[in-house]
């Protein structure tokens, strides 16, 4: 169990993590050749060019400018100055809002933090519950005293927090109130400002039944020239094209080539540049480049071609799918949320995700393929989420030296020293629990496109949903039933059955010491690794060492992506969860 000096040392060890990690992501970003990575939505948008240096090689890679080095952390009062108008048009509305999310947490947790520690803290601080239960063998340190479970059974203390706890949620249920009026507002703002796109008089429709007498396009028209006479303009019905999508890909790549070495003869006329034919230009057959890419770009355009042609001609390959689009939003809306047929598995029809959003590989899935894999990944988290109580498990018996102790007794001897102990106690949890749910969201992830969900939007919506449950079952409830069984395990074998519950009471206020060093493991060495983007970092130099060839290549390779909507934005909310129940 984590004591005040064991929370001293995490919080010691966390806050240089993040320091050290914002000191990095400082002095890096002012280096010319890290520009594209720290920039990178300027460079895409014209915003910004290739610093330009004169002199040394080494000039390109180092700012020598000592001046920019005492003015390398402006970017911290800049970020927080930043309009949010501004924002929108840099990042997004999307992100704007992300970062309000941080900001509803200030407005919400610093007046409940001013009222706890002037008025709860006196109160659990000066009370003696944990003497008395003490004598029932419960374990605590002297932390825990600030806590609720300092308070003695029946004492009058408890209705200063009974009438906290609703201070506290009258007041979150206000600021929740003000900030989804005022992200509405935004939101509607920004769906003014913007310009009319198709998707907006758009709807997907899926699982188009069969007619033998009429092609899958004749029978979409057919059914809403029926059903939507004065609203229907036009469908687009959706292709098997994988062969097509490979030959694209395949020219892309064989154009990226070709402007590679154009882009070499330019730079030196004297002599054309050659290749090899064999496995990654290792070896075999030399040929003239420019020649044989100009000759390969024409023989796939022309598989394209040939290959487009046979995809509109072949019905087999039309899928009972089609993007359906009428004169009005208010067709288009009311077509998107409304039953089409009595049968509630046919014509299924749902607003179309923007093209840039569309999981093209789930358009065609049938109505009971979808409800049997729904069904399968339902049982699949639920045994996920099962199983995974056993690293939690193990990560609680990390958390008591005891536990450490009774697994392990050879290491008694390195374990009793202090600040062993300490970074085992208020360091080592932490850093294991998080080790342990890196791979997760790409797993819910890899589940949701299982599922059939036809936008990126909501597999990322589906994956969150599933990773804050299963934080709220795993990491919160897990860590608190499997932490105190452990902690008061002697407590439970010496008493009677009626007392269980009362020492469960007990011990569960206890279990704040490890999520405190949960916290500052994940939310701020977490956190300021984000802003370092030692990923991409990383991800770009790799590329543009090793795969870069034209100026294409490398504005694919600093992609800035989007945000990772589901594994953030539900560890803020357990942040939320843990704050409000603690």
């Amino acid at each position: 169990m984590a004591t005040l000096s064991d929370i001293g040392v995490a919080a010691t060890i966390n806050i240089l993590s993040a320091l050290i990690f914002l000191l990095l992501f400082a002095i890096l970003r002012i280096q010319p050749f890290n520009d594209r990575v720290y920039f990178p939505k300027w460079y895409l948008k014209g915003l910004r060019s290739t610093p330009v240096t004169s002199g040394a090689f080494v000039k390109k890679i180092v700012n020598f400018d000592f001046r920019s080095y005492i003015r390398f952390l402006n970017w911290i009062p800049a970020a927080l100055k930043m309009p949010e108008s501004e924002l929108i048009n840099h990042a997004g509305l999307d992100s704007a809002v992300y970062l309000r999310i941080y900001l509803i947490g200030l407005k919400i947790f610093v007046p409940i933090a001013l009222l706890a520690w002037s008025i709860l803290v006196p109160v659990n601080w000066t009370s003696d519950g944990l003497q008395v239960a003490k004598l029932r063998n419960v374990t605590s340190s002297d932390i825990d005293k600030l806590s609720i479970s300092n308070v003695e059974y029946g004492s009058d203390s408890f209705w200063a927090h009974l009438v906290m706890e609703y201070a506290f949620t009258i007041w979150t249920c206000y600021v929740l109130m003000k900030e989804y009026e005022k992200i509405a507002s935004m939101r509607l703002a920004f769906l003014q400002s913007e310009k009319r796109r198709a998707d907006q008089f758009t709807v997907l429709v899926r699982n188009v039944p069969p007619e033998s007498h009429e092609s899958i396009s004749e029978n979409v028209e057919h059914f809403f020239m029926v059903n939507h006479p004065d609203h229907y303009l036009t469908n687009q019905v959706v292709y098997n094209a994988n062969e097509l999508a490979d030959l694209v890909a395949e020219k892309k790549k064989m154009q990226n080539w070709f402007d590679y070495y154009h882009l070499k003869y330019t730079r030196n006329k004297e002599q054309r540049p050659r290749a090899k034919l064999g496995f990654l230009g290792l070896w075999g057959k030399k040929v003239d480049a420019m020649d044989h890419y100009t000759a390969e770009l024409e023989k796939l355009s022309e598989q394209i071609m040939a290959e487009r042609k046979r995809v509109k001609k072949d019905e087999n390959g039309v899928m009972p799918a089609a993007f359906v689009s009428f004169k009005t939003r208010w067709g288009a809306a009311v077509c998107a949320q409304t039953q089409q047929t009595k049968n509630p598995t046919e014509w299924l029809t749902d607003w179309a995700p923007e093209a840039r959003e569309v999981y093209w590989p789930n358009l065609a899935m049938p109505y009971v393929s979808l409800t049997v894999r729904r069904l399968v990944m339902h049982v699949a988290f639920f045994f996920l989420t099962f199983f995974f109580i056993i690293p939690i498990a193990f990560v609680q018996s990390l958390a008591s030296i005891e536990g450490i102790q009774k697994t392990a007794p050879f290491l008694n001897t390195i374990i009793e020293r202090k600040f062993i102990k300490s970074v085992i106690q208020g360091f080592l949890p932490g850093i294991v629990l998080k080790l342990f749910l890196v791979f997760l969201p790409t797993i819910l992830m890899i589940m949701s496109k299982f599922e059939g969900f036809v936008s990126i939007s909501s597999l990322e919506r589906r994956a969150a949903f599933r990773y804050y449950l299963f934080n709220l079952v795993n990491v919160f409830l897990g860590s608190i039933i499997t932490g105190s069984a452990f902690e008061q395990l002697d407590s439970f074998l010496k008493q009677s059955a009626d007392q269980i519950p009362r020492t469960v009471g007990v011990a569960i206020p206890i279990k704040a010491t490890f999520f405190i060093t949960y916290i500052m493991v994940d939310g701020w060495a977490g956190v300021a690794g984000e802003i370092l983007r030692l990923k991409p970092f990383v991800v770009f130099h790799l590329k543009n060492f090793f795969l870069v060839k034209t100026e294409k290549d490398r504005e694919e390779a600093m992609d800035p992506g989007q945000i990772d909507f589901y594994a953030t934005e539900p560890r803020i909310q357990l942040y939320f969860l843990l704050g409000l129940v603690y």
